[in-house]
């Protein structure tokens, strides 16, 4: 640098500490109102609802990818001038919550019905007061720029009115009814589950084959994993074009145990080919035997409880169902019914998502929804193009899960949640009260005690959380909502259902324009990240020892659309470097007067490093903003961690080193200036901690905050690419890079100046560049004695280079000698151990051919080794 150049002190200390900024920059920002959005505003909207984390919930690394990608889309829109608004809140989580508050109840010795349906939904709120939330002081600490000022829970006073609207608009529709179906059931939970909430595992059992029937000829062998539902049994079905049972179908066989004679019915259900080809028909514990005993009008007994505990007459009752099983088994094997058993007999068995318990198929008057109309139209909605799924190959999966819904059970045996709005009155009066209507009164009359599905409230968010049933300024502002980002895991749970109900409730307007579906977190072995397996990341952890931007930074390279991601801590600390070098570069620029304070002078009046770098520049927020728009994070960061740590900082930074110590000086401050403001302004949806902190820097009192900046684009006008710039930094590149490899052959120590002489006919072109190449190859310039004692030519695009360089005395010639015979010896027992192989007709036979490619690789490559470390032994001096 010059004598007279100007300094630039700044107040960034040495290092980037996240935990003494990040927390002070984010109440900053909350504090200035930046993510309060503005119905009234003229700027176009761009909304995203934060999909509500249960009230028990802390942030696990699921949240904060998908918080991440949720900040980054909505930070770049706001600087884009959009009217954001980032909607947050939790859900009331029913079955997960209530079963928390029983846990403390128990450790009280005391259980829900001791304290009352009343006393123990206030206790659920005491413990939500006190307890519920943790994650969204979570969030903080991750920089979501969400609304606070909008933050809603699914049980507050205006979801719950919406969501008695909704239940009852759709019974008035009739597209909600009660009825006794097969429903899943959970024996630890008390309550009936829907077929998304179940999970399902592939368990060891036995499968055991047992005759009905008597001594009279009249007997079939069926099989089941089951033993215990066989006292509810009701019939044994076949195939009726299934010759081997034609002559018993119609007639009765009997069922042991039990005293009873069940029929033999004919159902195209059965499937001939597994099995005997007869089974067991038990209607109240099997969906598929509940179809079966409606069509041939069979008897329904249940034979268990809500517990699971048997309550058929008999020895069995008052058993549990896996105690009653090998009871059941060991009876039937006393009167010599078992046919055949089967153990270990692997089988699917659905585990109650919530506490893992096996659930039981089982008979049960519940309240549906009808589906049908309301899943048609949510895939007509994804069909025409009002929500566009990404990626868009996971669309199949969509409509693979609306096109064949089932009706759905939205009523749950529980206490926390959205109570059912009917009663019945004393004559079998069936009411459904609105929120604006009174509920019938006097005696006889009852309201239903089950509680709605917490999906079915949930499915209302991305209008209810903005005053539906009313028409507000937020829904007419705000709906239909931009993005959802979500896992593709979640697309039934949750997607389907807010699709359905939004189209619904909106006369026909898609909850969402696009569904962005990420991938699942998997550890760096590709396995699924539990806490049973060890394997869990805690977000938490990570943000304490890399800070939140390294997290999110990694995060968001990783995450491709639809495709799982296999997160590993090198990766955190590889995002923290990145940090840091973009920390280091800031400061070496502000600290050499870098500004953003001076125009940009013209394109002619800048060097050909600089115009490089502007065009690139140009071109990478292009592509970036390509590549946002099409939901490629993975591609979009990759791309910025590229451009700013290679280019940006490993060649400018150099480059600008030479230029601010001589006449172009003013203006590559301008340019560094530029640049770092540019590409702060990129990552800052990415990192926007580190971002904001040098940016606000650099920029001093004329930068309000990168919250509210411009994005790229419109700041400045860049220049267009200069081929011929790029074509000369290209060739600067090329050379310094050969040179450095030259050096490293030589023995030379990487900060060792060495006397060279750069001639060639390609290097006339570079002239103008000699004391940068000069500067990044720590080359001086040839003496009087200078005697070239290597050489190197290197071919650029400008022609070719000639490269000498005087290594006497500047190198332990001994010490030099000895480590290339060691390389020598590497060398040639790799040639001689893939010659051996190359040489072996049965190992070409038999090896795969991409394997004997690969040998005939390293083949050529330690022969090429032989020959340049040869010709280096000979050019040593002896």
């Amino acid at each position: 640098m010059t004598e007279n150049a100007p300094q630039q002190h700044t107040d960034l200390p040495n290092a980037w500490n996240p935990a003494d900024e990040e927390p002070a920059l984010y109440q900053r920002w909350v504090d200035a109102g930046y993510f309060t959005a503005d119905a009234a505003s003229d700027k176009p909207p761009f909304t995203v609802v934060l999909p509500p984390p249960n009230v028990t919930g802390s942030l696990h690394m699921g949240h904060a990818l998908d918080h991440t990608l949720m900040d980054a889309l909505t930070r770049r829109r706001r600087m884009q001038g959009y009217e954001v608004l980032w909607l947050p809140g939790m859900d009331h989580a029913g079955i997960a919550t209530q079963n928390v508050v029983e846990r403390e109840l128990a450790n009280e010795g005391l259980s829900r019905h001791d304290l009352g349906r009343e006393c123990f939904v206030e206790r659920v709120w005491e413990w939500k007061a006190e307890y519920g939330g943790r994650i969204l002081g979570q969030m903080r600490r991750l920089g979501d720029g969400v609304d606070w000022s909008r933050e809603r829970f699914t049980m507050d006073e205006g979801l719950s009115r919406a969501v008695q609207t909704m239940f009852k608009r759709l019974y008035d529709d009739g597209l909600i009814y009660r009825a006794e179906r097969i429903i899943n059931w959970c024996p630890r939970c008390h309550t009936a589950l829907s077929d998304i909430e179940v999970d399902h595992s592939d368990d060891e059992g036995e499968l055991v084959s047992i005759r009905y029937g008597d001594g009279d000829g009249a007997a079939v062998v069926v099989a089941t994993t089951r033993a215990e539902t066989m006292l509810g049994d009701t019939a044994v079905a076949v195939h009726p074009d299934d010759e081997r049972y034609a002559h018993l179908v119609g007639t009765e066989v009997e069922l042991p145990l039990t005293g009873r004679r069940i029929p033999i019915v004919a159902d195209r259900h059965v499937d001939p080919e597994f099995g005997t080809g007869a089974v067991k028909v038990t209607p109240a514990h099997d969906p598929n035997d509940f179809e079966i005993g409606r069509r041939h009008n069979l008897p329904m007994p249940s034979i268990m409880d809500e517990r699971a505990v048997i309550t058929a007459p008999g020895p069995f009752e008052g058993m549990d169902r896996f105690e009653a099983r090998p009871a059941v088994v060991a009876a039937l094997r006393e009167q010599g019914r078992i046919v055949a058993e089967k153990r270990p007999y692997v089988h699917a068995v659905g585990h109650c998502s919530r506490c893992d318990t096996v659930v039981e198929p089982r008979l049960s008057l519940q309240w549906w929804v009808k589906v049908e109309p309301l899943a048609r139209a949510a895939g007509d909605a994804v069909r025409d193009g009002r929500t566009t799924i990404h990626p868009p190959e996971l669309a199949k999966r969509y409509f693979e899960w609306v096109d064949n819904m089932h009706d759905w059970t939205i009523s749950r045996q529980l206490w926390w949640g959205h109570r059912i709005p009917v009663w019945y009155g004393p004559n079998g009066e069936v009411v459904c009260v609105g929120p604006d209507e009174e509920p019938p009164s006097g005696e006889g009359w009852t309201r239903d005690p089950d509680v709605l599905d917490t999906w079915f409230s949930s499915g209302l968010w991305p209008f209810s959380t903005m005053g539906w049933p009313d028409e507000t300024a937020d829904l007419a502002k705000f709906y239909p909502t931009s993005v959802l980002v979500t896992g593709y895991d979640i697309l039934f749970f949750w997607v389907a259902r807010m699709m359905m109900f939004g189209v619904y409730a909106r006369g026909g307007v898609q909850p969402f324009d696009h569904v962005f579906l990420h991938g699942l977190i998997r550890d760096a072995s590709g396995k699924k990240m539990s806490k049973s397996r060890g394997n869990a990341i805690d977000p938490l952890d990570w943000m304490d020892r890399f800070g939140a931007d390294a997290m999110r930074f990694t995060l968001a390279r990783g995450a491709n659309p639809g495709a799982d991601m296999a997160l590993a801590e090198e990766w955190a600390a590889g995002s923290r470097n990145f940090c840091t070098k973009l920390w280091n570069a800031a400061r070496f620029a502000m600290s050499n007067g870098a500004t953003v304070h001076r125009p940009l002078p013209p394109a002619a009046e800048l060097t050909e490093s600089d115009r490089w770098i502007l065009g690139r520049l140009g071109a990478v927020v292009s592509e970036v903003d390509e590549l946002l728009e099409d939901f490629q994070f993975a591609k979009a960061t990759n791309l910025l961690y590229h451009f700013t740590w290679d280019e940006l900082c490993d060649w400018y930074l150099e480059l600008a080193k030479v230029q601010l110590a001589g006449e172009h000086a003013e203006n590559t401050r301008a340019v560094l200036g530029h640049a770092l403001d540019t590409v702060l302004r990129l990552l800052h949806p990415f990192i926007p901690f580190i971002t904001e902190r040098l940016w606000t820097t650099l920029t001093g009192s004329g930068g309000e905050s990168l919250v509210v900046a411009q994005w790229p684009g419109g700041v400045v006008t860049l220049p267009e690419a200069d081929p011929v710039a790029d074509g000369r930094i290209a060739d600067v590149q090329k050379l310094v890079t050969e040179i450095r490899r030259f050096r490293s052959d030589q023995g030379l120590k990487p900060g060792q100046r060495v006397a060279t002489r750069l001639g060639g006919a390609g290097f006339s072109p570079l002239a103008g560049h000699e004391d940068a190449v000069r500067a990044l190859a720590r080359l001086s310039e040839p003496g009087d004695a200078f005697s070239a004692t290597a050489s190197l030519e290197v071919a650029l695009g400008s022609g070719t280079v000639t490269v000498e360089v005087d290594t006497s005395g500047t190198i332990d010639v001994a010490a030099e000698r000895k480590r290339l015979q060691k390389d020598l010896a590497v060398a040639e027992k790799e040639l001689k151990q893939t010659e051996a192989k190359l040489g072996n007709e049965g190992f070409l036979a038999k090896a795969p051919a991409d394997v004997v490619d690969k040998i005939r690789v390293r083949r050529d490559t330690a022969a090429a080794d032989i020959e340049r470390i040869t010709a280096r032994l000979d050019a040593l001096p002896s």
